[in-house]
């Protein structure tokens, strides 16, 4: 397995039901989800992906979709129907209860959406639970607790119950209970969705700059694009319990590879997610010209929502340039404004085909 490759899940299906064996064998004939009939409810189809280190690999559905049950897989709350995980080089997939708790201390931490709080615990000692089961002595864990709690913005508040805490500082004690563990994996499902817009925002930000700084890798559930969009370094798109697409963020809004995901991106603030690397001119003309004295320069890294009042002041195309400085592209007000068009560009990424984009309801056993 390549070393940064950590988590990998090869042919996954779930069903709930009766004769799930059954159920695997008709839809890898090519049985859709809907034939199957009321005996089983197909959650989770063929789902085969590879998470990199340090990376934030978001999965991104409506509800019953699968998401949930594909999270839940991915550190044995729920068992594989067929198909294989494998997390830090070892299988998940098939081995043993004492086996899957060691892994999961070592290698796999969880937040959940509904904070999960022990009521009669104080701040520090929710955010200590991880640390306690492992057996780390007291005084080590609650200063290992301690600075973790620091760092996600609870300093000074170890010593509240829950019950005295705002829905974001919870979901912050969660975050801490999750990190003070010191896995390499957090898995996080639906951890902002509870939350009022702001204080979501305000999470979704502090996720990223802890991500800078820690370097966890980071498997993100979600249902709504905006929050893909913004956290993910890479999104895998579920519908109908299939991924239906894996990408950056900018490929799949400029490549959406099914007219399901095409409908789904529509609507998605493209100013915000495309940056002057994705959309820049690149021919050897265009850097030849950018690379002229007096050329405003933008980063690559640089959002469309930044660049477009320089791109109106100035009477040339910008300069783009990578992080060292180097001329890597030009950007004209031509090519700002095609960026914000809705059409695909040519050749989709690798997919399983979907059919028809369609809405799913099936409820709780299938999300």
């Amino acid at each position: 397995m390549n070393e940064s490759i950590v988590v990998k899940a090869e042919g996954l299906y779930k069903i709930f039901g009766r004769r799930p064996a059954d159920a695997v064998k008709k839809l890898s004939a090519g049985v859709s989800r809907d034939e199957l009939g009321k005996s089983a409810t197909a959650a989770v189809i063929d789902a085969s992906f590879e998470v990199y280190k340090g990376e934030i690999f978001v999965v991104m559905g409506l509800s019953g979709s699968g998401k949930s049950t594909l999270i839940r897989m991915l550190n044995g709350l729920l068992p594989a129907t067929a198909g294989s995980v494998t997390v830090a080089g070892s299988p998940l997939t098939g081995i043993s209860d004492k086996e899957l708790r060691k892994l999961r201390q070592k290698n796999v931490s969880m937040v959940f959406q509904h904070f999960a709080l022990m009521p009669h615990r104080t701040v520090l000692n929710n955010a200590a639970y991880a640390l306690e089961v492992q057996g780390v002595e007291k005084t080590e864990r609650e200063e290992r607790a301690l600075k973790i709690l620091k760092l996600v913005g609870l300093d000074g508040w170890d010593q509240k119950y829950p019950s005295q805490l705002s829905g974001g500082m919870k979901q912050r004690v969660g975050l801490a209970r999750a990190l003070a563990a010191e896995t390499d994996i957090l898995l996080m499902d639906e951890a902002f969705s509870a939350l009022d817009p702001l204080i979501r925002r305000e999470m979704q930000e502090q996720l990223v700059t802890l991500q800078k700084e820690l370097g966890k890798t980071i498997i993100f559930i979600t249902h709504d694009l905006n929050e893909a969009m913004f956290l993910g370094d890479r999104i895998a798109m579920m519908h109908d319990g299939r991924i239906v697409q894996v990408g950056t963020p900018d490929e799949i809004l400029t490549r959406p590879a099914s007219h399901y995901v095409e409908q789904f991106v529509q609507d998605v603030d493209r100013t915000r997610v495309l940056t002057a690397g994705v959309v820049m001119d690149s021919s050897p003309d265009d850097v030849r010209s950018a690379s002229l004295p007096g050329a405003t320069a933008v980063s690559e890294d640089a959002p469309l929502a930044e660049i477009f009042g320089l791109a109106a002041d100035s009477d040339r195309p910008l300069a783009v340039v990578d992080d060292h400085d180097n001329v890597v592209g030009s950007l004209g007000q031509e090519t700002l404004l095609s960026a914000l068009s809705h059409t695909p560009a040519n050749g989709p990424l690798s997919v399983v085909e979907d059919e028809q984009a369609t809405d799913i309801t099936d409820g709780e056993a299938a999300r």
